[in-house]
């Protein structure tokens, strides 16, 4: 191809001179790290640790008073709502809006987030003054993907202290892309009913990663595997890679009973996908070990199910790559 149109050489080009260029120079964030912003992020997420907001208990793990939660880490460098829609006529140029054009130029207006990885170097502490600058780490070359042709933007966000040392980094990863063009279906004089058939298409794929592939493999199997702390045994679901009672990193699984009740539960109408035979069941599952995951329902009428029904493990042998657990109510017992 030549000329300066999308995906021609020159534009393949200019998308490859990203690479390696700074998008926002380092910008402190408004506040420093502060006891109310903690407090009120671990009551907004449910964490109960109390080295985020008891000085004794803290103290009583070796640190010199309470700390933020890692994960806080880019709240202390978001800029808010107004400051991103509108930012002052002083402001650094923006490299992040000048890449989004260039994609955009290129078709790509489209965006879904793949993936975010952080390394924390230390914890932060009240009084810390967090600052983040991001710079382009690659822009792939064009791929096809079930959303539609696209490009994935790889960037690397660095976080420092007040002296500049670097205390977190995140790789973050979107995929920018243009939105597959829809099929307008012939007119027809009169539908014509045909006969129920299993779905054609395909069910979304699970994001598979480090933390949930056994689960994965296990149901590839019919085990439906539960997450277990190898500190303190205590069992989560949705798997992660750290115990939210005892912060070990260590564990192994465990395999479900296969029986539980429904915890809550919704009719799915819409949105419609081919996958699925609409409306369908999705219910949240409490499981005899005391964890929930959500899944479907089969062999039940909506009208027919019921907060607290007992159900039994089923598996779901969606295509040859996925098999998923869902569940079906549990056999009556006779009188």
């Amino acid at each position: 191809m030549t000329g300066t149109g999308p995906d021609t050489p020159e534009y393949e080009e200019r998308l490859r001179a990203f690479a390696g260029r700074e998008l926002r120079a380092a910008a402190p964030g408004q506040d420093p790290v502060n006891r109310p912003m903690i407090r009120h992020w671990a009551e907004a997420m449910g964490d109960t640790n109390p080295v985020y907001t008891d000085d004794d208990a803290a103290r009583a793990t070796g640190r010199d008073g309470v700390v933020a939660p890692a994960s806080m880490i880019q709240a202390w460098t978001m800029r808010g709502y107004a400051a991103t829609v509108a930012p002052p006529p002083d402001a650094a140029p923006d490299g992040f809006a000048e890449l989004v054009a260039l994609l955009d130029e290129g078709g790509y207006t489209s965006v879904v987030a793949t993936d975010s990885e952080f390394t924390f170097l230390r914890e932060l502490v009240p009084g810390d003054h967090i600052a983040v600058r991001e710079t382009v780490e690659s822009v792939s070359a064009r791929k096809r993907t079930g959303l539609g042709p696209g490009r994935f933007v790889t960037t690397l966000k660095t976080y420092t202290d007040a002296d500049g040392a670097t205390v977190a980094t995140q790789r973050w990863r979107t995929l920018r892309f243009r939105p597959a063009a829809k099929e307008t279906p012939e007119p027809v004089a009169a539908p014509v009913p045909e006969p129920a058939s299993p779905p054609a298409a395909l069910r979304p794929r699970p994001a598979v990663n480090r933390d949930n592939a056994f689960f994965f493999e296990g149901a590839a199997e019919h085990r439906l595997l539960i997450q277990r702390c190898a500190g303190c045994g205590e069992l989560r679901h949705p798997p992660g890679p750290c115990c939210p009672a005892c912060r070990s990193l260590e564990w192994d699984t465990v395999e479900a009973s296969g029986t539980g009740h429904v915890y809550s539960f919704v009719v799915s109408h819409h949105p419609q996908h081919p996958a699925f035979d609409s409306p369908y069941l999705v219910a949240v599952v409490e499981l005899a070990e005391g964890t929930r995951l959500i899944t479907n329902l089969t062999g039940v009428a909506p009208e027919d199910v019921t907060v607290g029904m007992p159900v039994v493990l089923d598996w779901l042998d969606a295509d040859p790559e996925l098999t998923l657990p869902v569940f079906r109510p549990a056999p009556t017992e006779a009188p």
